[in-house]
């Protein structure tokens, strides 16, 4: 039988934790293929060698290699909460290893090391059990000296995806069990380096060290967690490359030292021996602490422009690579993101190297996170039941001593959204004490008064400067001292998020804010499952509790392309601001990085496409300098730019940090009329509307207000929560449903003048429109005027028509903005200029198919194959897709919309914003589209 399900202890067995090192002691990898067999629920488990064994890779998920199926669950625990028991329902999974141990792991004492196994599982070597594992994103160690023999071994491990310890790990995002983490017998030669605790501090240019060491006794076993024989470090000797040598246990004060950060991630190579092991490690000299409630690194104030990762891989979950890990880092550094909040556990240990190398600030959270619990108004939570203190302890001694000698770390996180209690207070404590030279932070308790932050997740702007500034009457003077810090906010769900600008000039105002980290980096699509092509999400595996797409919610795609938010995410977290006067005579730059100067950016003017250098003086941390400029005379766009003098942190020489784009007035377009023919346009008589322009015929001319509801237009703000969604709003109104009434055609001079009246059904409330059509014999302009009328009973989404063509387009070729899409309150990536896309890539495709993709266009080409349709006129918001809004609102994944054959074209002269209402606050107030009077100004060309 699998041992102790319902027992909210934790594993049995496994030695005291400690830093994963880099040791010249063997050792052997026992990934590969290994034998799987499975039993329905516990009580079907026999210890007999029958059943079907099939074959799976480890590290994987079971559920991914055809063996179960995924469930995703945000909040709701996807079986009955009566904690400490797990359902009966219950699958377990034997997984077995023949092997044949390495002569020179033979040669020592050894242990059998566990970095990540997905569910409860009991270990057996040779028919002798190991013990039990608890806690699936963290390591556990076993000794198998003596149970280790020359020859073949068997390794069984017995793994049931449900225990009480499921209750401890709800954390937003697939539930999926499985050895996904490596598995690897360690050679522990006696006399060799158990542990290594490395204190490296920095204080204006100097250090202080101190490098505690554990050595190993070798001879016996060790018990539990809590107890281990260790000999002192005496005869450990420490030295460090260009510092010198070093003994164990004792303060050193270095008087220089080059310090550690994101920006200058300096190690310095050390080396720690005993007659029988060597242990390479790389020091990083930093000091984080709070002062007059800022957070300070190297005694200088640190913003975070975070985000928030799981590990997620489309076709391995959680099973990540170092090469894949390597690039998301570098990805991040080329977008100015410099922190990462591991969410909601320790990511695979190699991650923390990565960190260290590259330069990534990482708030490192404990594996716990309890969230199903707030459905029962937090009743029954075990963060404030005693019986589950050993299994908190448990996991935050283990979080904290893996990873206790990276730089990268500056603050450990008790975990996330877990309520509150005295087991929360308890390891806040407890990793304070051990470890005094990093933070602590937790979000989920308001009184804050263990840990070194506050910290909340989406609070709205209008909280996060009463915060900052002193201004929040809730707030006692303990909360008051300590930085305020956004642990998850701008949820990066479909369309969005919206309102990146407006936090980021507050983190930039008031010194308390200390930044935060967006929700999320990663989308959590799974895909080729069973050979299908296709991105899933919840529900799509047959899951009867699930929260649908609420795990697609990334700036980059599950296969880690970029998406469109990711480019506004790097101008917003720019290091460097760029301000330009009016008139064009200077730009002011403004100095964010932490600790560099700007030598080693150049900036350069773009006038016309020519690039001419611009002479960058001096611009120490925390400063700004007016620079004057000598432009060339332009009609055009004008781009200040700053760029990499040479590469470095994943981006190539000529990476643009920085930029700022001056745009001129453009007038409307016009044309010089001639009488009512209206040259290439034929209209319908009965509707009004035009019909065929050229040889291209057109369908569907109307006025539109509405969108498919995005992601976010179907949450509800957490300023609204009194509301429901405006996508519900919107539902309720029948914006979707605008009836047309003609009401007049006529002519007026040169002029075809047709008005409209687009009514809600039910209601006496709509919009009276007024077409005015010219033309030059060639083209047909339209001069649309907008009036609402009536108690209208929501905002609108867009202003503007629509019109709908038989026949594909190929590609859209515009001069406006872009590449990527903009709204109201999103696009901050987006510059002026020509560019040319497909018809997928202007749509902005989803996992979830949604409104996306408008561009702010003055001039456009629509490739229809054998026709085409130019669209002119002035910050013209269009989107061209292959498919009606109706069909869009009404699929549910990108893979089931039909192939194209007709291409929907809209011109809107406003939209709304996006906002990020799917997880935070609403559009803000100056992006909302409340009901006015709206005039679209348009030249169409076949």
């Amino acid at each position: 039988m699998i041992n102790d399900l319902a027992s909210p202890l934790p594993g049995t067995g496994g030695r005291a934790p400690r830093a994963h090192l880099r040791s010249d002691a063997p050792r052997q990898v026992l990934d590969g293929t290994w034998q799987v067999r499975s039993f329905p629920t516990p009580r079907h488990v026999t210890d007999d060698d029958q059943g079907i064994w099939s074959p799976v890779e480890v590290p994987g998920h079971l559920a991914l290699q055809g063996i179960g199926t995924p469930i995703y669950a945000n909040v709701d625990y996807p079986f009955p909460m009566d904690p400490p028991f797990p359902p009966d329902d219950n699958p377990v999974y034997d997984h077995r290893l023949e092997f044949n141990a390495g002569s020179d792991v033979l040669a020592h004492p050894s242990v059998l090391r566990f970095e990540g196994v997905d569910g409860a599982a009991t270990v057996w070597l040779n028919g002798v059990e190991l013990g039990t594992l608890r806690g699936s994103r963290l390591t556990t160690e076993f000794e198998t000296t003596g149970v280790l023999r020359a020859g073949a071994n068997l390794l069984l491990v017995r793994l049931a995806q449900w225990s009480a310890h499921s209750y401890l790990e709800d954390q937003d995002m697939w539930w999926m069990p499985g050895i996904f983490r490596s598995v690897t017998l360690l050679a522990r030669p006696r006399g060799g380096i158990r542990d290594v605790f490395v204190h490296a501090g920095y204080d204006n240019g100097a250090g202080t060290l101190r490098i505690d060491v554990d050595r190993e006794n070798g001879d016996a076993k060790n018990g539990d967690a809590e107890n281990h024989d260790v000999e002192d470090g005496a005869e450990a000797t420490i030295s460090v490359d260009g510092l010198g040598d070093f003994t164990p246990g004792v303060d050193h004060l270095l008087p220089s030292v080059r310090p550690w950060s994101a920006e200058t991630p300096y190690l310095y190579a050390a080396q720690v021996r005993t007659p029988s092991e060597t242990v390479n490690l790389r020091i990083g000299f930093r000091t984080v602490h709070v002062e007059n409630s800022t957070l300070l690194l190297n005694g200088a104030p640190l913003l975070f422009r975070g985000v928030n990762r799981h590990e997620h891989d489309p076709r391995r979950g959680r099973a990540v690579d170092l090469d894949t890990a390597r690039a998301e880092l570098l990805l991040m550094k080329q977008h100015n993101i410099n922190a990462v909040r591991t969410s909601h556990y320790p990511p695979d240990a190699a991650f923390l190297d990565l960190a260290d190398e590259i330069g990534i600030y990482l708030v490192l959270e404990n594996d716990l996170e309890t969230h199903g619990f707030v459905t029962e108004d937090w009743h029954r939570n075990p963060s404030d039941d005693p019986q589950w203190l050993p299994a908190y302890a448990d996991r935050m001694r283990r979080t904290v001593e893996r990873d206790k000698n990276h730089p990268s770390v500056l603050i450990w996180s008790l975990g996330n959204e877990a309520g509150t209690g005295a087991n929360l207070d308890a390891i806040a404590i407890w990793a304070k004490q051990r470890d005094p030279e990093r933070l602590v932070h937790y979000e989920g308790d308001p009184r804050s008064l263990h840990v070194d932050l506050y910290s909340r997740m989406y609070a709205t702007t209008g909280e996060v400067e009463r915060i900052g500034s002193f201004a929040d009457p809730d707030e006692d003077e303990h909360r008051r001292s300590l930085p305020f810090m956004l642990c998850e906010y701008a949820h990066a769900m479909g369309n969005g998020p919206g309102g990146l600008s407006e936090y980021q000039e507050l983190f930039h105002t008031y010194p308390r804010l200390a930044g935060g980290f967006i929700w999320e980096w990663v989308e959590h699509a799974l895909y080729e499952i069973g050979g299908r092509p296709v991105s899933l999400y919840g529900g799509d595996f047959g899951e009867r509790v699930h929260d649908g797409n609420f795990v697609i919610d990334g700036l980059v795609h599950a296969g880690k392309t970029p998406g469109p938010a990711l480019a506004d995410l790097a101008r917003v977290f720019s290091p460097v601001g760029l301000e330009l006067a009016p008139d064009l005579s200077a730009v002011t730059v403004i100095n964010r990085y932490h600790a560099l100067d700007l030598a080693h950016l150049e900036a350069v003017a773009v006038v016309d496409g020519v690039t001419t250098p611009i002479e960058l003086p001096s611009v120490t941390v925390g400063a700004q300098v007016v620079v004057p400029l000598t432009l060339a005379a332009t009609n055009g766009p004008v781009i200040i730019s700053l760029r990499r003098r040479a590469a470095g942190d994943g981006c190539e020489a000529g990476h643009e940090v920085a930029w700022v784009q001056h745009v001129p007035h453009r007038p409307a377009p016009t044309l010089t009329s001639v009488p009512l023919r209206l040259g290439p346009a034929v209209f319908d008589e009965h509707t009004g509307m035009p019909v065929r322009l050229g040889e291209l015929d057109l369908h569907d001319v109307a006025v539109s207000l509405w969108r498919a509801p995005t992601d976010n237009d179907r949450g509800t703000g957490w300023e609204e929560q009194d509301l429901p969604p405006v996508a519900v709003r919107w539902a309720n109104a029948r914006l979707d449903d605008l009836r047309t009434r003609l009401v007049e055609f006529t002519e007026d001079g040169d002029a075809l003048v047709v008005r409209t009246r687009h009514g809600l059904p039910v209601r006496y409330a709509g919009v009276a429109a007024t077409w005015r059509w010219t033309t030059d014999g060639t083209a047909l302009a339209l001069d649309l005027s907008l009036e609402p009328y009536g108690p209208w009973p929501c905002d609108w989404a867009r202003a503007g028509l629509d019109l709908r063509v038989a026949a594909p387009a190929r590609q859209v070729t515009w001069t406006g903005y872009g590449p990527g899409p903009q709204y109201p309150d999103t696009g901050q990536g987006a510059r002026y200029g020509t560019f040319t896309a497909s018809t997928d890539d202007f749509a902005v495709r989803t996992v979830r198919p949604q409104e996306h993709g408008a561009r702010v266009v003055d001039d456009a080409l629509i490739d229809l194959g054998a026709a085409s349709l130019r669209v002119l006129g002035t910050d013209v918001s269009l989107t061209v897709r292959p498919w009606s809004r109706a069909t869009i609102a009404a699929t549910a994944h990108d893979h089931e919309l039909p192939d194209a054959t007709e291409t929907w074209i809209s011109l809107d002269a406003a939209t709304s914003g996006v906002g990020t209402a799917s997880c935070g606050q609403g559009v803000l107030p100056e992006y909302r589209l409340t009901p006015s009077p709206q005039r679209l100004r348009v030249i169409l060309q076949a």
